[in-house]
């Protein structure tokens, strides 16, 4: 994952909404920044889509920027294509530019690996807070708040210190165009995945399923099996290749 302190890696990529080119220069008047890697389709961002419409509203007037930014390759899911992108703020009632990662170069500058992810920026584009929007989880039953996101927010607004202590988020991992996965994929995968299987009395690993195996192989189809219907961190490897 990225080091709390790093500067924010730029970015140049269209608006689904708008058309235009959006860049990361074009927040630099304002005292923090909120990079939000989400997409249409998954079941944690749609968890949570009520939340991000409320950000939107509730920072318009706050010296902070917020932009949204999908790396989804359409192929594997049509609802995050440019069109179903722009179809998503318009019904989520985002106020915030959505942003299409074509090549996913992007993605993998932050190394963004599930989507929500969440990266908050200061005044000087460094790092400050990278993790959950909150606790709530579409099966937890628990509500959703945006309580740490906010807090961090709240806290770079203010001139404050954002606590260390910051919980990954969790949700499906970003869908990678095949053989464009970054060298980060495979462990944050296998990382995440130990947990969830200790629990069953199986072992995560990569390759075919094989008797009690918790498989977690590469094809397209094992990959929306295992992101749509479990729980998979958002874990990153902490010193993470930068491309």
């Amino acid at each position: 994952m990225l080091d709390l302190g790093t500067q924010a890696p730029d970015f140049s990529l269209r608006d689904v909404v708008s058309g235009r080119t959006v860049s990361l220069s074009a927040f630099q008047d304002k005292k923090a920044l909120l990079v939000m890697f989400i997409c249409h389709h998954c079941p944690f961002v749609k968890h949570v889509k009520a939340e991000l419409a409320r950000l939107g509203e509730d920072y318009a007037a706050r010296d902070i920027g917020l932009v949204a930014i999908s790396s989804n390759d359409p192929a594997v899911a049509a609802e995050d294509s440019p069109d179903g992108l722009k179809q998503m703020a318009a019904e989520w009632g985002l106020r915030f530019p959505v942003l299409y990662d074509e090549t996913q170069e992007v993605a993998k500058k932050y190394a963004a690996a599930c989507t929500p992810d969440f990266f908050v920026f200061d005044s000087s584009r460094r790092l400050a807070y990278r993790g959950q929007l909150d606790d709530s989880r579409p099966s937890n039953g628990k509500p959703v708040t945006g309580a740490d996101l906010r807090a961090a927010i709240d806290a770079v607004l203010a001139g404050r210190p954002v606590s260390a202590e910051q919980r990954p988020s969790l949700g499906c991992n970003i869908k990678w165009k095949a053989g464009n996965e970054p060298a980060y994929y495979h462990t944050a995968i296998v990382a995440s995945a130990a947990p969830y299987a200790a629990e069953r009395g199986l072992t995560a690993h990569r390759g075919t399923s094989n008797g009690r195996k918790f498989d977690y192989g590469s094809s397209v189809r094992n990959r929306s099996v295992r992101e749509e219907r479990t729980a998979n961190r958002c874990l990153k490897p902490r010193h993470a290749p930068q491309r």
